[in-house]
């Protein structure tokens, strides 16, 4: 698919809830999330969030809105995404344009399934940090040049031991629920910040 069919695909499907698409080297891919899926995205979306709130810094949840970029011919939609460092820069906008705005600072991906690999994409499009869960396993990758590093910390959070701490806490919020894993996460935070 050329990227003038995927612009009037995307024209065509408006909003579309339940499913996912990716966009590169005119190859259209498209995903329909699974409860499990959902379920491990929110509840990772909330212990960002939380993280945010607690450390007093303004941010903004795209959600899963489609990045797209004819300059590189690319696009994706990631699970949950984030403006936190550039959040000022769009503070108000209803339409996000990769041309004039920066990328999100931060995009998740939570990949289950499939093992899919968007990293390219994402790097294309300049989001500087991506994370990745594949149900068990929370991988972090830093935008370094072209290319995603893995990196043991987040550039966002670089205090926080997190790729064992959201995976621990996800799992807690299945045994106990959320709200109790969200304050745990909060004393773990308070916790982090005092140290």
């Amino acid at each position: 698919m050329d990227w003038a069919s995927f612009e009037a695909f995307l024209e065509q499907m408006g909003d579309r809830p339940g499913m996912r698409l990716a966009y590169d080297a005119e190859v259209l891919e498209l995903m329909t999330p699974l409860l499990e899926h959902e379920d491990d995205k929110e509840i990772i979306g909330d212990l960002i969030r939380t993280l945010l709130e607690m450390l007093d810094i303004e941010f903004r949840s795209i959600g899963s809105t489609t990045l797209r970029s004819p300059a590189v011919a690319k696009g994706v939609e990631p699970d949950q995404c984030f403006y936190i460092a550039h959040e000022s820069a769009i503070r108000g906008k209803r339409t996000i344009d990769l041309s004039i705005d920066p990328p999100p600072d931060l995009a998740l991906e939570i990949d289950i399934t499939t093992r899919r690999d968007h990293r390219p994409i994402y790097a294309a499009l300049r989001v500087p940090e991506l994370w990745r869960f594949d149900g068990t396993h929370l991988q972090i990758y830093c935008l370094r040049g072209d290319g995603y590093l893995e990196t043991e910390r987040s550039d966002q959070f670089p205090g926080f031991a997190l790729t064992d701490a959201i995976p621990r806490f996800l799992e807690r919020s299945r045994v106990d629920g959320r709200t109790a894993a969200l304050r745990a996460f909060r004393d773990w935070s308070r916790r982090m910040l005092a140290s």
